[in-house]
């Protein structure tokens, strides 16, 4: 009996130790403003080929619902936030991701980008900044699914 507790126990702990290594940004988030508090958006991430791409699904204050990136200077400009793709070319990095951009559709500006994933994934800290990250901003995004 006490055989199959401590079996029990280790696949258990396993299990665990098997699920924090699987800290991932594919899903659906919450923004928040790192501002204002506020929620502003969701945002699905998805990884191809080991490449994380994010896109807007939905702007929550509905009066910015069909916003467009009117100070985009890419491919982006002109074009409705929602539908498009924010965060580009992420990879993983050492326990993060990073080495993509961010954009932020409200000034137009893109950003180096770094994310990194809560240690119960239930969180997502999202970094965009120029030059080094130190001297960026951090938003704490929230699964949705």
């Amino acid at each position: 009996m006490k055989l199959a507790f401590a079996l029990s126990a280790a696949l258990a702990a396993l299990a665990v130790s098997g699920g924090a290594a699987a800290q991932t940004p594919v899903g659906l988030w919450k923004t928040i403003d790192d501002s204002t508090g506020k929620e502003k958006s969701y945002v699905r991430i998805t990884e191809s080929n080991g490449v994380v791409t994010g896109k807007v699904e939905k702007i929550l204050d509905p009066s910015k619902a069909d916003q467009k990136c009117d100070e985009c200077s890419d491919d982006r400009k002109g074009k409705p936030v929602v539908g498009m793709t924010i965060i580009r070319n992420v990879k993983k990095q050492d326990g993060n991701w990073g080495g993509g951009d961010i954009l932020d559709p409200n000034n137009g500006k893109v950003y180096s980008v770094r994310i990194t994933p809560s240690s119960d994934n239930k969180k997502l800290d999202v970094k965009g900044y120029i030059g080094a990250p130190i001297l960026g901003r951090t938003q704490t995004w929230l699964r949705l699914e």
